[in-house]
Formats: structure tokens, sequence, C-alpha cells
């Protein structure tokens, strides 16, 4: 639809103009930059960085039930800067002009709801959110369309030339920084860096398919991204990391399109998202603390993160219960199935600790909650809502068993209604479950398959064949007569079924 075929009331505020204004404001010093240029942590103290508008109170002159219209409406235009996150252009990014905004399909992922098998198993209603249906099948994609446009902007205004993006990865952020910086050729090229076999073979495909430098060192991801850290402070590149505050901010379009989702009532839900680097829990809290600030929401809902007992560093700080006395201490990983979430030292660790005591605070009462998950229940979760018609990851099986944790703890109730994010597409993850349905998990994972949930193919050959199709030698009469009538046969008999 045309902006002019809808309500006269909103036709101005459809189609955004570039607005506001964003400073980078440092968690540990307090000292704001200009956003000209790139920077990842303060010049002065180190800390890292997050996005202020300054006037971001301005937003409160359209009322919660105008930007409920706003955002409803821009669903239905045919503009192709509208159609992913910046639908929400205000709360995310407002200085971007719509023709710097890079769009490849990210954004409005759907949520589909638990079947009644599953949420008995659960204990309450629940949604998976499929961030595996971004465009490099992660939602990476989100902080990615953040990042790269902010970057294309900069070089349509002539602030930048020639680009080079670097990050550091445990698989999807490398696929998705490529993917988006291949988009922006050749103004921007992409190198990665990788933990030397820690990362699935369909997740290093993406990146080299992309055609962007791929280097494997030894370690695990917080090696890498000491690399990448470095090379970001001695070189002139461009870091893709959640150091970047742009990731976040275009990570925050989860939140918003939840809200939109659920018509903007979020007083009885539960966001389960998996932590890992903790960007995305940062930017999910930011996100609803925005909504609600401005009216949009008017209630905040709870947030769980999820961590596995092999990376659990956040989960530990938040078991101590007097804030004065937390001390964050990075852990060493152990081997983990949920492996975008195998990391030890996050980056967004200050991020969380001001974002939770916020969102807390704005809500009256404690709605931010940390759980620790085995391995052996992010597998075995996986597989049962998978069974149950869904299409989730490791992460997605680290986020429901989180949520199972949760609603055994008392954090979720039975009338609660929970989102559980999945934040990668399960085929990217198809060698765990491989090893699962084999028997073959090395012992360090702790992960014993349940004989239940073992799944294999059957070879289905019936004895008194002679001859059998093959490639490029087909059976003909009589031959492939008795091979079909043999082979229906014994695959009746297996299933048990009744002849007509």
């Amino acid at each position: 639809m045309r902006p002019e075929a809808f309500p006269e009331s909103i036709r101005p505020h459809l189609v955004p103009e570039p607005s506001g204004e964003l400073i980078y404001q440092c968690l540990g010093c307090g000292a704001t930059y200009g956003i000209q240029r790139l920077l990842y942590t303060c010049p002065d103290c180190g800390s890292v960085l997050l996005l202020v508008d300054p006037d971001f109170q301005r937003l409160r002159a359209i009322s919660g039930e105008d930007w409920h219209r706003i955002f409803d409406h821009r669903k239905m235009l045919n503009i192709p800067a509208l159609k992913g996150i910046y639908r929400f252009h205000e709360f995310i990014g407002p200085v971007i002009p719509l023709d710097s905004v890079v769009y490849l399909g990210e954004g409005a992922t759907p949520i589909v709801e638990a079947n009644d098998i599953l949420a008995e198993k659960v204990g309450l209603r629940f949604y998976f959110k499929n961030d595996g249906q971004n465009p490099s099948a992660s939602f990476k994609d989100r902080g990615m369309a953040s990042a790269l446009s902010y970057i294309h902007f900069l070089i349509r205004s002539g602030a930048l030339s020639e680009v080079l993006a670097v990050c550091a990865s445990t698989g999807d952020t490398s696929a998705a920084a490529a993917l988006y910086a291949a988009y922006l050729r050749p103004a921007v090229k992409c190198a990665v860096l990788l933990p030397h076999k820690k990362v699935t073979p369909q997740q290093l495909s993406q990146p080299l398919g992309s055609g962007a430098a791929v280097f494997e060192i030894p370690g695990v991801f917080d090696d890498c991204m000491k690399v990448v850290e470095a090379l970001s402070e001695r070189y002139n590149v461009a870091l893709l990391n959640s150091k970047n505050a742009w990731r976040i901010l275009g990570q925050e379009s989860f939140s918003y399109e939840v809200a939109q989702n659920f018509e903007y009532e979020m007083a009885d839900k539960a966001v389960v998202v998996p932590v890992g680097n903790a960007g995305n829990i940062t930017a999910v809290m930011s996100g609803f603390l925005k909504f609600y600030e401005i009216g949009v929401i008017d209630a905040l809902p709870k947030i769980i993160g999820v961590q596995s007992a092999h990376a659990d560093p956040v989960y530990r700080y938040y078991q101590e219960p007097d804030p004065a006395r937390r001390k964050f201490v990075p852990v060493s990983v152990r081997s983990s199935v949920a492996q975008a979430a195998m990391i030890g030292n996050p980056v967004s660790m200050p991020r969380v600790i001001r974002l939770a005591s916020r969102y807390d605070g704005a809500a009256g009462e404690r709605r931010v909650f940390f759980v620790q998950v085995p391995e052996q229940e992010i597998m075995d979760w996986e597989l049962v809502a998978n069974r149950n018609g869904h299409i989730a990851c490791t992460q997605g099986g680290e986020s429901l068993a989180g949520l199972v944790r949760a609603r055994k703890q008392g954090i979720v109730s039975p009338t609660d209604i929970a989102v559980v994010d999945s934040t990668a597409h399960a085929l990217k993850f198809a060698g765990f479950q491989e090893m699962y349905f084999e028997e073959g998990f090395p012992e360090d994972f702790e992960i014993c398959p349940e004989t239940a949930l073992i799944n294999r193919p059957k070879l289905v050959r019936p004895g008194g064949l002679d001859r059998v199709p093959e490639p490029g030698s087909p059976l003909t009469g009589e031959d492939f007569e008795r091979f079909i009538s043999l082979t229906t046969e014994e695959i009746a008999r297996r299933l048990d079924l009744k002849k007509n």
C-alpha cells in the first residue's frame, strides 16, 4: 500500500525522516562522544559504550496508541527499508536516512506457539521466536543490518571510503558480518576470526561463500575476541562484534517485534534468551525499556537469561543476592552444544549490569533473572521441541531448558506466556543432533543420549531380491515389480499397517 492510502492522522509519521541525535555514552566514566567516527570503547577509560538519544523523550509527543497504529500500518508499506528492523526507525536509528539502510530480509521473524503436548510438558503456554529465519540464518543479522547501515551512511556522507570490517565469532556473527559486508562491496571488505575446529561445518561455509577472509586461530572465542580487539585498537578497521554499540541497537528490534506480536500487552509475558556474549540480552532489555519509557507498552515483561553450566559467568555473578558484594569473574569454558553461547568473558557484561538494574528499577520489582542448565537438558529439550513441530537450534534448546528451570524455580508461573529465543536455524547445528543419534558425544560434553529420543534411518532391503536398483542401472519388468512389492510389504510390516 502507498502512504496516501493510510489514515490521515498517522500519514505524516509513516515514512520517517532522519531526526534526533545519537551519541556514544561510556558506561564507565560517563563521557559522551559524537558518532562521526567509529568508536567501540571509551577513549578515556576503555569501558564499553551505549548509543543514546539525548532528546529521546521527544518521542512522547506521539501517544502510545498512535505508535501502535504507526508500526502496525508500516507493516503494509512496500518500502524495503521499513520492512525489517527499521520499521522501528525512531527507536533504533533515527539519524540514519532510509536510503542508507541495508535491508537483506532481516527481522519480522515468526513467533510459533508450542502445541498442547509441548506446552503441557513445560508447564505453560509459550512460543518460539524463530530468529534462524533471518537471511544468514541467525539473529545476528539484526545487529549487522544496523552496524552496516551506519557504515553505509558514513560512506555515503564521505566520512569513510574503504572499510575493512572484522569480527571474532563462534560462527553466526561471522556469517552475518560476511553477508552484509558483501552487499556493500567494493567499499566494504570483511575478515573474520574463528576458533580452530570450534565452528560447525555449516557455519564455516557461510563466510567462505560470502567471500570473506577467514582466519582460524587456536583457542576459543574469547581468544579470538582479544585478537580482534587488538586489531581494532592498532589498525584502521571496523569492529563488528557486539562491542560495537550499533549492533545492540539493531538487536533491540527483537523486543519491538515481540511487543507488536502480542498487541503491545506485556504484563504477563516472559522472554527467554541465551546469554552468550551478552549483547542480545542487553538489547532485549534496552528495547523493552525504550518502549516502556515512551508509553508504547505499559508493563515490562520478565527477562530470563540462560547459560550452560559449561559457560556460566553471568549466572554466577547474579548468584550473589547483594549487589554491593557481586564481583564478575570470567570462567574457562568447556565444550558446549550451545556453541554460540560458549563464552566465558562476555564483552557486554557492563551493559548487562547497568541495564538489569535500570530494568528492575523501572518495573519496581525484580524482572531480570538468570538460570543455569546442564548440557544434557539443552540437547534433550531441543530434540523434544523439534519432535513437536519446531526448528529449534541448540541455543533454542538452551533457552527452552532455561524456561523449564525457571518454571521449576517459580520465576515464571503457569499463567505467564513465554517467548523463547531460538537464535539460529537448526540446520547450522545438525552435527550435534547426529552425534546424539549416533551416541557419539565426547565425554567432555557430559551428554548421554536418551534412548527414546534417538532416531536413525533404517535400511530396507528385503531378502529374496536378486537385484536392486542402482544409479545408472534401473530395474525393469518383473525385477522392478518384485522390488516394489517386497519393499512395500516390508515397510508396511515395520509400521504395522493394516490393509485397506
